[in-house]
């Protein structure tokens, strides 16, 4: 297993220990910042895996296939953390995930095709923008920081729906192919 692979593995073994950390309280008020530093370092590992994957020629099937679902894993595990503490509301979170859910499904049949939808800007942007709205949210500084965060969510919003009407508009061919 190469290094981008292996950073890929470590982000979803992360995943569960920030839920942890987000959910409960057995580090007291440290829980916040374990939390926030486990979602820091694995949002980082997502930016190097694809850097060295792409400037190493190391891209495996299971890099292409495991990367995006970490990714899904580790953002919406967050988002889905902050409902029940009153930082997202769980409307946003369900049309988050309901793109997520839509894009999957949709490289699915394409896939199905022959056909490899990659990563969009729209995509890759919206992902940033989740990631950064998540730690604004999970620090929770107050003040100016609040409305960051608030501007963070609606950005998010905004991106999630036009990276997901991108990925439609630009690969509609899947939904007249195979039968659909």
């Amino acid at each position: 297993m190469n290094l981008p692979n292996k950073l890929t593995v470590l982000r979803v073994i992360m995943v569960p220990f920030f839920v942890f950390f987000m959910l409960t309280d057995v580090g007291g008020a440290a829980n916040k910042w374990i939390a926030l530093a486990l979602f820091v370092i694995a949002s980082l590992t997502d930016m190097l895996d694809g850097k060295i994957a792409r400037k190493y020629n190391l891209v495996t099937n299971f890099g292409k296939f495991m990367d995006p679902l970490a990714d899904k894993l580790l953002v919406c595990s967050a988002m889905i953390c902050l409902i029940p503490q009153k930082k997202l509301s769980a409307g946003i979170v369900i049309v988050i995930i309901a793109r997520e859910f839509i894009i999957s499904g949709f490289r699915l049949v394409a896939s199905d095709n022959g056909i490899v939808i990659a990563a969009s800007y729209w995509g890759k942007f919206k992902t940033v923008f989740q990631m950064a709205m998540i730690i604004v949210l999970i620090a929770d500084f107050g003040g100016v920081f609040d409305v960051i965060g608030e501007i963070l969510i609606w950005i998010a919003l905004a991106l999630t729906l036009i990276s997901l009407f991108d990925y439609i508009m630009k690969n509609k061919q899947v939904l007249t192919q195979g039968g659909m």
